[in-house]
């Protein structure tokens, strides 16, 4: 799933606004912490991920694994946070963040 420019710049601007869902710390992408991460995603759509990691290569390492594991695309990471967009396949309008 390769998203255009455009999409990316849409998604980059509803996820300016968003606080980050989930924290991923010392011990990694747990089981635990992938499966929070899925429900994130399978009921918003677009989330924030905050990696609370020392090293950047380690860091960018996570944004893939967890790119990978769920099935996302990373939109965006800034400092210590992603924004990952994963499309649900049956949206309940009520819970998701885009309004497009």
């Amino acid at each position: 799933m390769s998203l255009s420019q455009d999409r990316k710049k849409a998604l980059k601007t509803i996820g300016h606004k968003l606080n980050p869902v989930v924290t991923v710390a010392g011990k990694g992408l747990t089981e635990n912490v992938l499966m929070e991460i899925n429900r994130a995603l399978e009921d918003h759509e677009l989330i924030k991920v905050k990696y609370t990691v020392g090293d950047r290569d380690l860091k960018q390492e996570l944004l893939t694994q967890t790119e990978a594991a769920t099935r996302s695309e990373l939109v965006q990471s800034i400092g210590n946070i992603g924004l990952f967009f994963r499309k649900n396949k049956n949206p309940d309008p009520k819970k998701t963040n885009l309004t497009f």
